[in-house]
């Protein structure tokens, strides 16, 4: 039997705001991406994951969605879009988008309309509960901001939940009207040619009906870290259907963000729920071996012991580059590379790692994000020019360190450099059925 094409590629993560520009602006667009599309077909990875480039008030950069079906200014238009997926298809490159369907942003029209009156027809596509002021429904807490899960509405007198910014009410996924609106925005993605989807958040989808405190020792924690409930299941197989009704092995990728790996492996269902799950303890595990080991023993027995497929990720937009949590050691770096490239399961690079990247720093007045997640959104360096290919000195977010010599231009002519090491092991991976699809045993 063939594994399917996500079973064994590389999967590149790009980040467009960060990424490259084609008209000299401080942020990113969708034409820059298609620009450089030579380096990444260069490098030898299968697929692109694309995150967000939607209409977006930018309160949490692209992740508070305003129209999930079209392309925001900052990045291009439809026709460019178009034009990017075409380009990824000629170089045999697959294409993922982001979908976003935890939450929208407060300017969606959709709860533009909820929040105007309590009669609004879209009033149940988003979850609102009676109280009191100055007492939330119940215990649970926002990421980003730590404070609580639910905002109050003088207007209608009711709170809404987000388990993120105020500025992101979560969708109620018990309306069937949600979801039939969330399936039609997949199938106008797939529609255009689309390889599949990352999905955002998506163990966030059900909710306890019960909505009851969080526990006692898990104060202090978002309620997004902690939400695993039953009623996501049967949401995610209405997501794969969907996808499985195309042609051409569609892939729903999601991003399950909690701490145990035992809990990511049921988002897999009996394989009719996500395809590919991101598995995060790895991602925070230091650059120590014992503690590796049992990350892959963890991996090992609970997603491979069922017969699905893990991810393995280093490095990518939420969270620190690797080698700056490996303590910036160029020489970690490159072992990290062989490690994540010899493991059993599908990797996930995240632009600017193959030049060794660090984050960079944010001086407090050049900080935007409500994560704290600057550093490892610096732009992409491409030359060693004082603009580094940008057409402009000064981009949305300062150059990571050593961007005159960490640069593309600069590695690629150096046959010794991080970036032609990515290179030879990923042809490496890739010509040895082994390395992509073999067994792994571990030894003392």
């Amino acid at each position: 039997m063939i594994a399917p094409w996500w079973q064994t590629g590389v999967f590149y993560q790009i980040y467009p705001r960060s990424f490259a520009t084609s008209r000299g602006e401080p942020t990113g667009d969708l034409a820059g991406v298609e620009a450089h599309l030579d380096h990444v077909e260069w490098l030898g990875v299968d697929a692109v994951w694309l995150s967000p480039f939607y209409p977006s008030p930018m309160a949490d950069f692209g992740y508070d969605v305003a129209d999930y079906c079209d392309v925001d200014p900052v990045f291009g238009d439809l026709a460019a879009f178009d034009r990017l997926l075409a380009a990824c298809h000629r170089r045999g490159l697959k294409l993922l988008v982001d979908l976003v369907p935890n939450h929208t942003s407060d300017q969606h029209p959709w709860f533009v309309a909820a929040r105007s009156s309590r009669d609004d027809p879209k009033r149940d596509w988003y979850i609102w509960r009676d109280g009191s002021p100055d007492t939330p429904p119940n215990n649970w807490l926002a990421a980003f901001t730590g404070g609580p899960a639910w905002t109050w509405e003088d207007a209608t007198q009711q709170w809404y939940l987000h388990q993120f910014l105020p500025q992101q009410p979560d969708l109620n996924w018990t309306n069937a009207a949600v979801v039939d609106a969330v399936h039609d925005v997949m199938r106008f993605w797939l529609d255009r040619g689309v390889d599949g989807f990352r999905i955002d958040v998506v163990h966030g989808l059900g909710k306890d009906p019960a909505f009851p405190d969080d526990p006692p020792e898990s104060a202090g924690m978002p309620h997004s870290a902690l939400n695993d409930t039953a009623e996501t299941h049967a949401l995610l197989r209405g997501l794969r259907k969907v996808v499985d009704a195309y042609p051409g092995d569609r892939l729903i990728l999601g991003e399950v963000f909690l701490l145990s790996t035992e809990r990511v492996a049921t988002y897999y269902g009996d394989g009719d729920e996500l395809h590919l799950s991101f598995n995060f303890p790895p991602l925070f595990t230091p650059w120590h071996a014992r503690r590796w080991r049992r990350q892959i023993d963890d991996t090992t027995l609970h997603i491979a012991g069922r017969g699905a497929w893990p991810t393995w990720v280093l490095s990518n937009h939420d969270n620190q580059r690797h080698r700056t949590r490996y303590g910036g050691s160029e020489h970690r770096a490159r072992a990290a590379l062989f490690l994540l490239l010899g493991l059993r399961g599908s990797p996930v690079l995240y632009a600017g790692e193959e030049l060794g990247l660090e984050d960079a720093v944010i001086p407090d007045d050049r900080r935007v994000d409500p994560g704290g997640r600057d550093g490892c959104r610096a732009p992409v360096p491409w030359d060693g020019t004082p603009e580094h290919g940008w057409g402009t000195t000064d981009p949305w977010l300062p150059w990571p360190p050593d961007a005159g010599v960490r640069n593309v231009e600069a590695l690629r002519a150096d046959d010794g450099s991080i970036l032609h090491l990515y290179r030879r092991l990923l042809a490496a991976r890739r010509s040895s059925s082994a390395l992509r699809t073999g067994d792994l045993e571990m030894i003392e």
